[in-house]
């Protein structure tokens, strides 16, 4: 496969992968390590599977650097379905779930928790357009909290907490999903964090889960088997049929993290990336004009509106022609948008960044 005839991908997930994680797995996929058959037809209750099933967890649990007091599992449905089946999970009848609105994601997991329980939004930024992070203290948080819920990083937005925000002794939870593996983070704060794969693990299809193991022993017992958390530790992932080949590509983008040096060294490129972006919108004198607040940014999703949707359509459609994939804004936000994860090479935001710049001397 010759990477020069590869768009740049800059979609939002599904998202890049490494290029060679898909020339492997295209190696293996009719014949799976000489086994005779394709990995998508093989049983998920055989050796093969079960041991690529464990190594993965592991390998997972590795990079965030997390210790034994925690468990790894994969289930399908994506994030959205986390959003109910965390307050299911954990979200008792006296109790009542703390909620940061952040950006559409998060007030989607609210709207979610709300059909379930009581719930309370301790910070929002929603009447500000979802500009930023807002900040909370302790007094925000009610008496009775079962747990706080935060979106880390905010995909449709393009925003991200720079810092673990303190809950005292309130179990804390993450949605991770355009998050994770990006930057090394204090992951001991959150008693559970959960992540789509589609963005930095893999393709969609399967959704990791981690969760403190004192917690999880907290989880309800009273809600049907299949979406129980405790069903999904306790049978290693294998309770029903996974995404097999999902997690296989999984397994195959944590070891390419690995060569790549781990989260530390992702996180510099991908400040470096981002930089690349920033650096132009903030120089552009007004033609590129940043979503979010500058303290507020996030380096994995680069979001920028323009003087007026002719011009940003106008944008889009040539980029598309100079080889970029994936460059507008979500539908319900409009604008641009960049979506620099991990499998995004620096050569790709510096080819951006020179089209932006070719494009601002061209019609500003």
């Amino acid at each position: 496969m010759n990477q020069t005839k590869r768009r740049y991908n800059f979609n939002p997930g599904p998202a890049a992968l490494p290029l060679g994680v898909l020339e492997e797995a295209q190696q293996q996929f009719v014949d799976y390590e000489g086994k005779g058959i394709s990995l998508l037809e093989m049983s998920h209750r055989s050796k093969t599977v079960e041991e690529l099933n464990h190594e993965t967890q592991l390998l997972l649990l590795s990079l965030l650097d997390l210790p034994k007091g925690y468990e790894v599992f994969f289930m399908g449905g994506g994030a959205s379905t986390q959003f109910a089946l965390l307050p299911m999970n954990f979200l008792r009848p006296q109790l009542t779930a703390n909620y940061a609105l952040t950006g559409s994601f998060a007030e989607k997991a609210y709207k979610e928790a709300a059909y379930l329980g009581r719930t309370h939004v301790v910070a929002s930024s929603k009447e500000q357009g979802y500009r930023g992070i807002p900040a909370w203290e302790a007094q925000n948080l009610s008496p009775d909290a079962a747990y706080v819920h935060i979106t880390m990083n905010n995909t449709i937005e393009g925003s991200r907490y720079a810092e673990i925000p303190e809950v005292g002794e309130i179990p804390l939870v993450g949605d991770m999903t355009s998050e994770i593996l990006s930057r090394k983070l204090d992951l001991e704060k959150f008693s559970m964090i959960y992540a789509g794969a589609q963005k930095n693990l893999g393709p969609a299809g399967v959704t990791v889960v981690v969760i403190r193991k004192s917690w999880l022993e907290q989880a309800s017992g009273e809600i049907p088997e299949i979406m129980r958390y405790s069903t999904f530790a306790k049978n290693k992932s294998l309770f029903n049929t996974p995404p097999v080949h999902a997690i296989y590509m999984t397994n195959l983008v944590l070891k390419w993290t690995q060569k790549q040096g781990g989260v530390e060294q992702l996180e510099r490129h991908n400040l470096a990336k981002s930089g690349l972006l920033y650096e132009v919108i903030d120089a552009s004198g007004g033609f590129y004009q940043g979503m979010i607040d500058a303290k507020d940014r996030s380096p994995m999703n680069i979001t920028w509106r323009m003087a007026n949707e002719e011009l940003e359509r106008r944008f889009i459609a040539e980029s598309e022609t100079h080889g970029f994939e994936g460059l507008a804004g979500h539908r319900s936000v409009g604008g641009l948008r960049a979506s620099a994860y991990n499998a995004v090479p620096l050569e790709a935001c510096r080819a951006l960044a020179e089209f932006m710049l070719d494009f601002a001397r061209r019609n500003g």
